[in-house]
């Protein structure tokens, strides 16, 4: 992997993570296309640079955090699922789904389709649970098995849990914004227990891309945060489905060409 396609990558990453279109997914299809080969060092790079995304949360609600500490009860019972099933399918998702572009392409379409479908049903719901302090312990651990399902590339860590906090009752913005703080438990395991695994086996030139992928992804992760906030208070997610669903198709089609 060059400099170069550090900086794309992670300006993917920022860009997307917290948007409900896969930031993994967006990745491994960019992967594709600068014809980075998918070793094990490029997987890590993949999990490893979230973290710097997620940091851009943690700054931007730090004050909130310190502020609400019984926020963090319900953030750790919604991390629990998560937390249980990759460890248990940590060998399965780094081996066989993290850099399969053709699993990636498929969640990303059929995981547009059901954001359409999803829309419908929610659509005219009257929503109980309209700020963070209202969240149930219930409520989050749901929350939780649903953003388990985005161990999947290409499913969305943003958009199941979104749409699992809406499902039970809470309304879009709150959805977002829990999304964002269960994401910083959840990425911070995930880049632990892949360093761990891989025994912090990198080289100089290895660190040096990390680190540039970190802060790239940090930064544009600090923009993308506050304009998806804006957004979705007066817009669904519609135009994210349909998003998944053209890129879905048009990516199929490269790869068939190639």
């Amino acid at each position: 992997m060059s400099f170069v396609s550090a900086i794309i990558l992670s300006i993917i990453e920022g860009l997307t993570e917290f948007l409900p279109i896969s930031s993994t997914a967006h990745m491994i299809l960019a992967a594709k296309v600068l014809s980075i080969p998918q070793t094990e060092f490029v997987k890590s790079f993949e999990i490893i640079i979230q973290l710097g995304a997620i940091c851009a949360v943690g700054v931007l609600y730090f004050n909130k955090l310190m502020k609400h500490i019984l926020y963090w009860p319900k953030i750790l019972s919604a991390f629990i699922p998560t937390a249980i099933l990759g460890l248990v399918f940590y060998k399965l998702i780094k081996e066989f789904l993290l850099g399969n572009s053709f699993v990636s392409v498929l969640a990303l379409g059929i995981g547009g389709i059901f954001f359409l479908v999803l829309e419908k049903i929610l659509k005219g719901k009257s929503f109980k649970t309209k700020t963070l302090d209202e969240i149930t312990y219930k409520q989050s651990f749901i929350i939780g098995l649903t953003q388990s399902v985005s161990m999947i590339p290409g499913v969305s860590r943003a958009a199941a849990s979104i749409f699992g906090a809406m499902a039970v009752g809470i309304d879009r913005a709150t959805a977002v914004e829990f999304s964002f703080l269960l994401a910083i438990p959840t990425m911070l395991a995930a880049t632990a227990l892949d360093l761990l695994k891989n025994g912090f086996s990198f080289n100089a030139s290895q660190y040096w891309l990390l680190t540039t992928g970190f802060i790239g992804a940090f930064i544009t992760a600090l923009f993308a945060v506050k304009a998806f906030l804006q957004f979705v208070k007066t817009n669904t997610f519609i135009p994210f489905a349909w998003y998944r669903i053209i890129l879905a198709c048009l990516f199929a089609l490269y790869m068939f060409r190639i």
